[in-house]
Formats: structure tokens, C-alpha cells, sequence
């Protein structure tokens, strides 16, 4: 009997012990709220998720729903532009709270961040002139392609090295900005980005640009938080949903898009 009752009691203690580093472990959301902010890294040439306005300030998609998700976790929101191909690194050493920037959920990326539910559905498009004769992927070899570097468009492409390999060049820039330009400049004759960042930059350049109907796959966007920051995540998460429920988002979204794109 005597062993039985001390086993149950060591077992009771290994469970309140592992509550309690647990507890500890996870104060994510008391330290947003107890600094009054969170800090959202972005990459700030990134339209229509967030960039520089012609005043300068930085606006955008994303930007608009994570000013919302703050005010309803009750903190601040401040906007840090990072470079995007160190923008993990920011995020795991705490130089930015969350990355709310377009960024696109990898098996990579979810090996060393956390991710909320995803609430943008996306592809990896092939961008041409209008009068381009690319008309498919095979119709890339001998091109030279552009590519923003660190964005998941290059694990894409990367995905498929038959595809890759018939480049003749894969330039990487440092902003889909660049990239376009050199595009439309026909220093590059294709270019790979996010589908919904091409179609806006297609909006303001009306006729210049297409997209293929073949691209590099279907993804999902996420905002990315350190790992085990579960409490904030969540509440990341359960804004999000409020957001979507009463309207909040689909107003956003139609603001920026002309209609309500998010994931349901």
C-alpha cells in the first residue's frame, strides 16, 4: 500500500511539475502586453501586404489586418523593415514579435518558426510581358528568370531542377519591386512571385503584364511566431477568427483586393 500511495504521489508531482515548466515556459502573450506592442517585421516594398506609401508611411493588406489583431489583443503595433532573407533570424533572436508580411507556410520555415492558421491561399506564379511568346514552364529554358531573394518562390522553383536547370540564368533580387522592373525593362524575360502580389502589380501597370496558367505550386499564408510562443499565437488565432466572423477582414480584404479572398 505504502508503495502503491508513493508512486501515485510521485506521479502526481511529475504532472504538476510539467504544468508548471509548461506555465513558465509560455508567457508569450503577458510579455507582448506587458511591453504594450508587438513588433511585426516585414519586408516594406512588398505591395500590396505592406509597403511605403508615397508619404512614406507603411501600408498595406497585411499591415491593416495585423493594426486590427493588435488592438483586439490590446497591445500597439509597431512595423520593423527587415531584410527579408534574414527575417527568421529576426524573429528567433527578438528583434520582431511576428513576421505579418505575405509569408508563405514551408516545411522549412515550420522547422524552426511557428505559424498561425493560414488565411491566404496562394500560388507561385509566372509573371511575363503581354506580348511575351512564353506561353509554359518549358518555354523558360535559355531565359533569364527573376526571383526574389529568400521568398519561398525560390524553394518553388527549386522544387523542380529539370525546370531549373534549363534557365539560362535565375537572377535573385532583393524585392519583387526589382524584379518587376526588370521585367518590364525586359532585362529579365519572366519572373516568379506570389500570384497575389502579381496580379496587384499587374492592377497598376495595366496591359504591360500576364500570368501563365502553369505555375510552381499552391500554398497558404501564415504569420509566423517564435517557436513555442503558443500563447500569443492563439491569440493571434482567435483574433483572426473574430475578424473573419463579424466582417472585419472581408472589409480589408475588399479594400485591397475589390473582394473578400480570405481562407474560411
Amino acid at each position: 500500500m505504502r508503495n502503491s500511495f508513493s508512486s501515485i504521489l510521485v506521479l502526481m508531482l511529475a504532472v504538476l511539475l510539467v504544468f508548471a515548466g509548461t506555465a513558465a515556459a509560455d508567457d508569450s502573450l503577458a510579455e507582448i502586453q506587458e511591453k504594450g506592442k508587438m513588433v511585426v517585421g516585414l519586408d516594406d516594398s512588398f505591395p500590396p501586404m505592406g509597403f511605403r506609401s508615397e508619404s512614406g508611411d507603411i501600408v498595406g493588406f497585411d499591415i491593416d489586418l495585423a493594426k486590427e489583431a493588435a488592438e483586439r489583443i490590446g497591445v500597439d503595433v509597431e512595423f520593423k523593415a527587415v531584410d527579408w532573407d534574414g527575417v527568421i533570424l529576426s524573429l528567433r533572436n527578438g528583434s520582431i514579435d511576428v513576421i505579418w508580411n505575405g509569408l508563405t507556410i514551408t516545411e522549412e520555415r515550420d522547422e524552426r518558426i511557428d505559424f498561425t492558421q493560414p488565411y491566404l491561399a496562394n500560388s507561385q506564379a509566372i509573371i511575363v510581358q503581354a506580348d511575351s511568346d512564353i506561353e509554359r514552364k518549358e518555354d523558360l529554358a535559355d531565359k533569364v528568370v527573376g526571383i526574389q531573394l529568400g521568398s519561398s518562390a525560390v524553394s518553388a522553383v527549386e522544387s523542380e531542377p529539370e525546370v531549373l536547370d534549363s534557365f539560362k540564368e535565375l537572377r535573385q533580387f532583393s524585392n519583387n519591386t526589382e524584379a518587376l522592373l526588370d521585367l518590364q525593362t525586359s532585362r529579365v524575360q519572366a519572373v516568379v512571385v506570389d500570384v497575389i502580389v502579381g496580379r496587384y502589380y499587374m492592377s497598376q501597370r495595366e496591359g504591360q503584364f500576364r500570368v501563365l496558367e502553369d505555375n510552381f505550386g499552391s500554398e497558404e499564408y501564415g504569420v509566423g511566431v517564435r517557436e513555442d510562443a503558443d500563447s500569443f499565437r492563439m491569440a493571434i488565432n482567435e483574433a483572426l477568427d473574430e475578424m473573419i466572423e463579424d466582417g472585419t477582414a472581408a472589409e480589408i480584404s475588399e479594400k485591397w483586393f475589390g473582394e473578400d479572398i480570405l481562407l474560411k
